[in-house]
């Protein structure tokens, strides 16, 4: 059973311990130290009168991260979602979870809202709900999982949740002050906001922008600051590799973080040997919404010799493989669901305001629906999800490698796989090469060629953080 730790306000990072080192810097040349992202936070909290429930509509911009930093430090509990989303999206989450306040851009306004507080783009509306959801003590965040964007569900996050991750993380990375990293992922998003609270635990210096890899602005921003960090998703990586990013000049980068799924070996590899090479450090890392963030890290001596794997359990927690009868596996290289057991392990989820006075529902324990094996060293390897497997003739596929042998043998393709029993569809931006593809699919698995379809799409559907919206893809 997971001890309970209990948290107040200014427990959880205690800016003003780092007093005139530099919080954050933005792109248009705003700055921060942490005696004054405390004073702000102070102030925005005293506008909203205490402890309540805030959603939050994130950018990658000061008044995000100042709307973040001040409520959670403060004591508020915070629904993160995209500024990006839909009005349609986001009128659901609004009367599922009928909000105190709204923190968002100032271009964003709601019927029946009134603004009370004003700050660096962002103002502080008070909503029209006569009633707001009573919270347990321990809750701390809303948090969407991957591709739920729009839906209700969201985890429950608690201050002992974040407080442990942010601790393991912190060990792993050996983070200090002086760490310079770049924003590169939605703060919203569970890996983007793991980067913002592990360096402000440490006194680090945020570099806020919300341009994308692909902006000159964003490499200019990095260059002018010095950026000393930043983490991607496979896509991330992707798209780094087109644009020959190991050719760029970065003499100020020294770490390249990766999780939100599986990197393709030969592209876990080429960037392992690039970092080695450079005296730079790639580390690849294995988490979800609902264990907070991070579960899994491959240290980055290993990053070569381990291409592909996911890597051990993070400090303070623990991972099991559990086989279709429930026994717990320990033979090396035999695939079952991963479990995981840890303080970081969420409360559960919540689809409605009257789910936030809600314990506890986990203790403790996570299995994470993820298909994985483990070597002779223990260390861990994804293989698949759970739910990502098709019969095909009596024969069990697993979707995930399916999709990797064919973006493995044909380098650069937007692939990915979907279907139902009986019948594979394998989606492809590159509409003539898509024949070669499934042939290609048919020799590998030696299965009936009529297990197999191919269809065109003008792009494969992902969500801001580079995941695959699988639903999206209707064969």
């Amino acid at each position: 059973m997971k001890k309970e730790r209990r948290f107040f306000a200014n427990m959880l990072w205690n800016y003003s311990r780092f007093g005139d080192h530099m919080a954050v810097v933005d792109e248009c040349g705003q700055r921060l130290t942490y005696a004054q992202l405390a004073q702000e936070g102070r102030a925005l909290s005293a506008a909203a009168g205490g402890r309540c429930l805030v959603m939050q509509l994130c950018q990658n911009t000061l008044g995000s991260l100042v709307g973040y930093a001040g409520f959670l430090e403060e004591g508020a509990a915070l629904a993160l979602i995209g500024a990006d989303m839909s009005r349609e999206a986001f009128d659901v989450l609004y009367r599922a979870y009928t909000p105190k306040y709204l923190w968002a851009p100032t271009a964003f306004k709601h019927p029946g809202c009134l603004p009370v507080y004003k700050r660096f783009g962002y103002h502080l509306l008070r909503t029209a709900f006569a009633e707001t959801p009573p919270l347990h003590p321990e809750l701390a965040l809303l948090l969407t999982t991957s591709g739920s964007t729009g839906s209700p569900k969201f985890v429950r996050q608690s201050y002992g949740n974040i407080r442990a991750n942010t601790d393991s993380i912190v060990e792993y990375l050996a983070l200090t002050g002086v760490e310079r990293p770049i924003t590169t992922l939605p703060m919203h998003y569970t890996y983007g906001l793991s980067i913002v609270n592990t360096h402000l635990d440490v006194g680090a210096t945020l570099l806020l922008t919300d341009k994308g890899i692909a902006q000159k602005d964003f490499w200019r921003f990095f260059r002018e600051e010095g950026a000393s960090s930043f983490g991607g998703v496979p896509y991330t990586y992707e798209m780094l590799d087109r644009m020959r990013f190991t050719q760029m000049e970065l003499p100020s980068l020294t770490t390249l973080t990766q999780a939100g799924g599986k990197l393709l070996p030969a592209l876990h590899r080429k960037l392992a040997e690039w970092c080695m090479r450079t005296g730079r450090k790639f580390i690849v890392m294995y988490g979800q919404c609902e264990a907070t963030a991070r579960m899994a890290y491959l240290p980055w001596e290993q990053s070569l010799a381990k291409a592909g794997a996911m890597g051990v359990a993070i400090p303070g927690g623990r991972f099991e493989l559990v086989d279709e009868s429930g026994a717990i596996i320990t033979n090396p290289y035999t695939a079952g669901e991963l479990r995981y057991y840890g303080n970081n392990v969420t409360l559960g989820y919540a689809e409605s305001a009257a789910d936030l006075c809600l314990g506890d529902e986990r203790n403790g324990v996570l299995d994470t629906g993820d298909i994985a094996q483990m070597d002779e060293d223990g260390c861990f390897t994804i293989v698949g999800r759970k739910k990502r497997f098709l019969k095909l003739f009596g024969n069990r596929v697993n979707l995930d490698e399916a999709e990797e042998m064919v973006r493995m043998a044909f380098p650069g393709s937007d692939v990915a796989c979907g279907g139902v029993d009986d019948q594979l569809c394998l989606f492809a931006v590159q509409e003539n090469e898509l024949p070669a593809m499934r042939a290609f699919l048919i020799e590998k698995t030696g299965l009936n060629p009529a297990a197999f379809r191919i269809q065109a799409v003008r792009q494969i559907p992902k969500n801001e953080a580079g995941k695959t919206l699988y639903k999206e893809l209707e064969p």
